[in-house]
């Protein structure tokens, strides 16, 4: 290099140092075709910001924080509360003091993503029933064994988690299935007290063997090791018992669906730290020979629950039903949680059972189904109290993108549109349990507060 030049290069970073000289200024003078490049990366790394102001926001963990605001980095919530400083280049959603819920899941359900049983590789991010379910505030999803996230447009990070949860069979039906999957709980069990002997005498011996597996069932080995959930199908009130005492027997914490006559040993299933999940507005009859308890009950949601079961709510349906009875598909968790309330559960305990619950169940709950710093920002914003079934949901966000705006979509824009540029006002939301005044009911349609 010629002394000019080194000449040149130090006028040049004085005149940087002083500020005189903006940076992509040094960039033309040197002629250096990489530094573009470097720019360019530097952009790529930049964090998205996601901010939500003026939310009435349901944390979903008992908290209810008016006017708030929830800022997400990188589709992740990095504060919740008030006086949050907001990046200038943060994505704005004004919630205009309507309500915010966790985005709500489904434990089960079919056909939402628009893919096949390998959903990693069949998903539609264009599925009209994805923006059905959007609509209807449901923002993860179990489907077969996989737990998936509604990523409108997207398809990379939608499987969340794999093989959760174990299916076992264990009904009176079968005697022979009962003992079969008895003795394989019974050899597991015996494996694991085995492999505790050998790891605390393997000090003191080197060359002891370790416990041979020959005989385990490893899908039962995964449920006593806590690594994977029971789950069973059981309506009646035996299977129950033998499932809550094999439970208790054995040490783990059984999923139980259906669960009807739940209600009627409801303290067992306690006991034995069970999860139920139930359709509340489901109807059998007890046999009319029987003097005990049975049947299905429109309290047995409540019962379970204070006995210290974990409840979650599923539909009667799990696909989306655009015709027939309506409100009885996976479009409609809400309303069904809804039913339980109305048999006496709590209201927290209800959106626990459409939010956090069935998010445990799928193993997404670090993840989802709560509103917590740490946790994905998926959120919901509605018109009013979510379990009302006269609510809508206004937007949903996933992953701090906002996926739904329910004046932007085909479906319902046409029903009780939202006001342009003001926030809802105290005349237009309906308190729970109160039907709007006939003088107002032409001129401003109620917008439902629960």
């Amino acid at each position: 290099m010629t002394r000019a030049s080194r000449t040149d290069l130090s006028r040049l970073f004085l005149l940087l140092c002083a500020g005189v000289l903006p940076l992509a200024g040094v960039h033309a003078q040197e002629g250096d075709e990489g530094e573009p490049e470097a720019e360019a990366t530097a952009d790529d790394d930049k964090p998205e910001w996601f901010c939500l102001i003026n939310g009435d926001i349901h944390t979903g963990t008992g908290a209810l924080l008016r006017g708030a605001t929830i800022l997400a980095k990188n589709g992740v919530i990095h504060a919740i509360g008030y006086d949050v400083d907001i990046p200038e280049d943060a994505v704005l959603l004004d919630a205009r003091h309507m309500p915010v819920y966790p985005g709500l899941v489904a434990f089960d359900s079919s056909g939402l993503l628009g893919g096949g049983s390998d959903l990693a590789d069949s998903v539609d991010p264009f599925s009209g029933n994805m923006v059905l379910a959007l609509g209807s505030g449901i923002t993860s999803t179990g489907q077969g064994d996989e737990a998936c996230k509604l990523k409108r447009g997207e398809i990379e990070g939608v499987v969340m988690r794999e093989k959760h949860l174990q299916a076992l069979s264990f009904s009176t039906g079968n005697p022979s299935n009962k003992r079969s999957l008895r003795e394989k709980f019974e050899r597991a069990s015996r494996y694991l007290a085995e492999c505790r002997e050998w790891e605390i005498k393997k000090k003191d011996d080197k060359e002891l063997k370790e416990p041979s597996k020959k005989g385990v069932d490893a899908a039962v080995l995964s449920v006593l090791r806590g690594e994977n959930l029971a789950r069973f199908n059981a309506d009646s009130r035996a299977d129950l018992l033998d499932i809550a005492r094999l439970a208790q027997q054995y040490s783990f914490r059984p999923v139980i669906q259906g669960c009807r006559e739940g209600w009627t040993v409801a303290d067992e299933l306690g006991r034995a730290g069970a999860f139920a999940v139930v359709t509340p507005r489901t109807r059998s009859e007890k046999p009319e020979e029987l003097v005990r308890d049975g049947g299905t009950s429109i309290e047995n949601a409540a019962i379970l629950h204070k006995s210290g079961v974990q409840v979650c709510v599923i539909p009667g349906t799990r696909g989306v039903i655009l015709m027939g009875i309506a409100g009885r598909d996976i479009l409609h968790l809400q309303l069904e949680a809804g039913f339980a309330v109305r048999g006496g559960l709590p209201e927290d305990a209800a959106l626990a059972a459409i939010t956090i619950v069935p998010a445990r169940l799928l193993g997404i709950d670090q993840r989802v189904g709560t509103l917590e710093v740490g946790k994905d920002c998926d959120l919901i914003v509605t018109d009013g109290d979510v379990l009302h079934y006269q609510t809508f949901v206004q937007y949903a966000v996933v992953e701090g993108k906002q996926v739904y705006d329910k004046q932007a979509e085909l479906f319902y824009p046409h029903i009780r549109p939202r006001p342009a540029d003001s926030a809802l006002a105290p005349e237009q939301r309906l308190d729970p349990g109160e039907e709007p005044a006939p003088e107002k009911a032409q001129e401003e349609p109620a917008q439902g507060d629960r």
